[in-house]
């Protein structure tokens, strides 16, 4: 029914392109809407702009979700970002709610206050202000939101400003893809801060390496140290040497396991325009099998419904819905989760050395 209205609405975007390089898709996953609606631009995406890459930013929704079919949702939806997305970078209300919660608990006990505390800057780099710690009782949304906004910002830094070292987006297809059904990465970054306070404490380079690397930094709830790396991007803003660079990858490289096939991995990115009142910031992109884990909880909240076809005719009664569509997206997630799996374990075991020739004497 809107369908001519969106193809419309998109075009007359592309045109005022000078040089259209990626689409970015923002959207719940939890929602029909969001779900639905996202998933439907992307795959009209893939067939007007084939040639142009497709980034989509999907929201997946908490454990304790207000809508009961949002397991239905999720799998439908993660069907079509596997088939139609060029690179996914999946985002955790659970994980930002933990992020804006850390905030506010360390505003509150004081314990790890700098000496600019007039702005309610905090050590960790995360800042806030007395009024945020507050609003976390409630959702504090604008912080949730803030926190994907400055994942887009430092991602497209490179597009839109200076630098030694700039990465295109389609740069981060090319290296942090091996596989094309395998496209889904792990974020995060340092520092974090939210929307009221933008001032924040001195913090060095080796700590904000550290600090990417960190769980408390992820967007998703898992546990990449512990899984397989098959790729990772290190994408910088401000004034930090290469030097600096090299040597916090040296410095963290042994505790990371990387695919034996690809043990150099890693792909470093350099913008000259650090974020408003940073001296500098880091945007860790990782392609990792934990991502198996996150979508196998997914899979289960959907078996859990899916066995009794709970709420189920609330979806096949809609006109050219079949619940066959379940079946397919459901195996299509199970059929990612075992890529991902058989990657992690033959990537933790090392070749078989080659046997030299012998020369015949």
């Amino acid at each position: 029914m809107y369908a001519e209205q969106i193809a419309e609405c998109l075009r007359r975007a592309v045109e005022q392109c000078d040089c259209l390089q990626t689409f970015f898709v923002l959207h719940s996953m939890g929602g029909g809407t969001g779900s639905g609606l996202g998933t439907y631009i992307l795959d009209h995406l893939k067939d007007a702009y084939p040639d142009v890459y497709r980034f989509a930013i999907p929201v997946y929704p908490s454990a304790d979700d207000d809508v009961i079919t949002s397991p239905y949702n999720c799998m439908l939806a993660t069907n079509h970002l596997t088939a139609h997305a060029d690179c996914v970078l999946p985002v955790e209300n659970e994980s930002l709610m933990k992020i804006t919660e850390l905030i506010a608990k360390t505003c509150g006990d004081g314990k790890r206050s700098t000496a600019r505390t007039q702005k309610g800057v905090l050590s960790s780099g995360i800042s806030s202000s007395r009024g945020a710690a507050g609003e976390a009782k409630s959702k504090p949304f604008d912080e949730m939101n803030n926190i994907v906004a400055n994942l887009l910002l430092n991602l497209t830094s490179s597009s839109r400003f200076e630098g030694s070292l700039n990465v295109d987006l389609n740069e981060i297809t090319m290296n942090l893809v091996p596989f094309p059904r395998m496209h889904y990465l792990v974020a995060s970054m340092a520092p974090l801060y939210s929307l009221k306070d933008r001032g924040l404490g001195p913090r060095s380079t080796d700590q904000i390496f550290s600090d990417a690397l960190s769980r408390d930094y992820q967007l998703i709830h898992a546990d990449p140290k512990n899984n397989v790396y098959s790729a990772c991007a290190m994408l910088l803003r401000g004034k930090i040497q290469m030097s600096d660079i090299r040597r916090n990858i040296e410095r963290l490289r042994p505790g990371l396991t990387f695919a034996h096939w690809n043990d150099a991995g890693w792909k470093t990115g350099l913008c000259s325009v650090p974020p408003v009142n940073q001296d500098y910031s880091l945007l860790c992109l990782s392609n990792n099998t934990c991502i198996r884990h996150t979508f196998r909880k997914l899979h289960q909240r959907f078996r859990r419904l899916y066995q009794r076809r709970a709420h189920l005719h609330h979806y096949t009664s809609v006109s050219g819905m079949e619940a066959a569509e379940f079946d397919v997206a459901s195996d299509s997630l199970l059929s990612l989760i075992d890529e991902y799996e058989q990657l992690d374990v033959a990537s933790r075991r090392a070749p078989n050395p080659v046997p030299r020739l012998q020369v015949a004497r």
